[in-house]
């Protein structure tokens, strides 16, 4: 077994550097964000700038006794740690400061901890020692549910706050499930579903589900080649369609024209049963379950919409496609922002210059909006430099995952990607309208002990992990 002499020569210097410096342009930003007149001296720990001093040079110390720690702890322990982080997120649900509406907080005097931001990289650990024993068996059921229940625990725990930002997050995990062999279905499955939930609040029911009978048509005759099958299923779909619709039209007249395209699509379907079996035609069979089961998804949309989401979520998923237009409401923050942002055109106004900051237009503008006073001071060129040096920083980590020789430090590098991609990706999405706001932090930019600790931890594990990849874990 190969040990190495010194930790600190083997680490990642690039990626440690990479670190500092995002974690002190968020903190000169955060001190723009709410820079007050009476409070100029930057170490001024009663404004949030001060604070946040505080919390880097915190985040500095927990890096370093991180790395300090031995790798085998953090595969030997990665349960316990699971554990006592589930505990801690359905303690906070009972005895839990409530913020903005949110029980997500544990208060210590002046000092709050916000659990669910250690729970990320605790349900990274634990989905690691998972994978790192059952990594060849992603193909079947019975190892891929005890998988997606380590990661969907935390997240129904997240969403009963409610903290729909960090459940979110937590099924970014399935990234990390498809990369270690899970069936591509699983996850083309998924952006399917995400990407049908918008075309249907977007788009007619009746002209969508149409319109996805069209494409499989065409996904049919790309695989069999035989255009007399795909023209021939088409046919059936409307003979079929055609009898019901008259059969309601003059007779039940209850059915409804979603009632009858998918009824339509069950008699056909049946139709082709035979034909599937004697060819053993497995994609006829993908495509047809895909289409029906796309229409059923569909028709649920609409009720998962108006009863799981809040009103305000509603709200705001409703203002970023555009059918309604709340300025002074629930639209305030994503309005301001975008004025925010755009206000600084190439060039920025310059630091410390910006107006929609200084009038405090953007509410919390030093945590979950902080990117737009990125956009407002320092404009499109310093924008592209902070979006450069995020994606630069997950090149870096997918690298460092893919040359790790230890299953368990791959699969924990390729769930620090995830995470800190989709916090990237949310906040600087909804600060431009891309997403609904939901209120996530911007990795080492945004305010906040909780979120600056629980992302220094998750990536220093991974460094300490690589920096120890010549040894032998087990």
């Amino acid at each position: 077994m190969r040990r190495s002499v010194n930790i600190w020569t083997r680490i990642d210097k690039l990626t440690i550097i990479i670190f500092s410096v995002m974690v002190i342009m968020g903190w000169f930003n955060i001190y723009a964000a709410v820079y007050n007149e009476e409070h100029k001296e930057i170490l001024d720990f009663s404004q949030r700038y001060g604070k946040q001093f505080i919390w880097i040079l915190a985040s500095f110390i927990l890096a370093i006794i991180v790395v300090i720690i031995d790798t085998r702890f953090y595969l030997f322990f990665s349960w316990a740690v699971y554990g006592v982080l589930i505990f801690l997120l359905i303690l906070v649900l009972f005895i839990g400061k409530e913020v903005n509406g949110a029980r997500s907080w544990f208060e210590f005097g002046s000092l709050s901890l916000q659990p669910s931001e250690f729970a990320k990289f605790a349900t990274a650990l634990a989905l690691a020692s998972y994978l790192n024993d059952h990594r060849q068996e992603l193909t079947k059921l019975r190892s891929i549910l005890p998988a997606v229940g380590i990661i969907l625990l935390p997240a129904l725990l997240t969403s009963r706050q409610p903290d729909m930002g960090s459940t979110i997050v937590f099924f970014s995990f399935f990234i990390v499930l498809f990369r270690e062999g899970m069936s591509p279905y699983v996850f083309v499955s998924g952006l399917l579903a995400i990407i049908l939930f918008f075309l249907t609040l977007l788009i007619d029911n009746v002209i969508l589900e149409t319109g996805l009978v069209v494409v499989a048509f065409f996904l049919t005759w790309f695989v069999t080649k035989k255009i007399r099958l795909s023209l021939s299923g088409i046919g059936i779909i409307l003979l079929t369609g055609g009898l019901l619709f008259l059969l309601d039209h003059f007779v039940l007249e209850s059915l409804g024209y979603e009632n009858i395209i998918i009824v339509t699509l069950i008699l056909a379907g049946l139709t082709f049963t035979y034909y599937i079996y004697q060819k053993k035609a497995f994609g006829i069979l993908v495509i047809y379950l895909f289409l029906i089961g796309s229409v059923l998804y569909i028709n649920t949309v609409d009720m998962a919409f108006n009863t799981l989401l809040k009103p305000h979520q509603r709200e705001r998923v409703e203002i970023m496609l555009g059918f309604k237009s709340d300025p002074h409401g629930t639209g305030y923050n994503l309005n301001q922002s975008l004025i925010s942002v755009g206000s600084g055109g190439f060039g920025g106004k310059g630091y410390l210059q910006g107006t929609q900051t200084k009038f405090k237009f953007v509410p919390a503008q030093s945590t979950d909006f902080i990117f737009c006073t990125v956009g407002e001071e320092w404009g499109f060129i310093g924008s592209l430099v902070i979006v450069g040096l995020y994606l630069f920083l997950f090149l870096r980590l997918i690298k460092l995952a893919e040359r790790q020789r230890s299953v368990f430090s791959r699969i924990y590098g390729y769930g620090v990607v995830s995470v800190l991609f989709t916090h990237f990706f949310i906040n600087i999405g909804m600060t431009i309208g891309l997403v609904p706001v939901i209120g996530i932090p911007l990795p080492f930019f945004s305010y906040g002990g909780s979120s600056l600790w629980g992302f220094t931890i998750l990536l220093f594990i991974f460094l300490r992990l690589d920096a120890s990849r010549t040894e032998y874990l087990i």
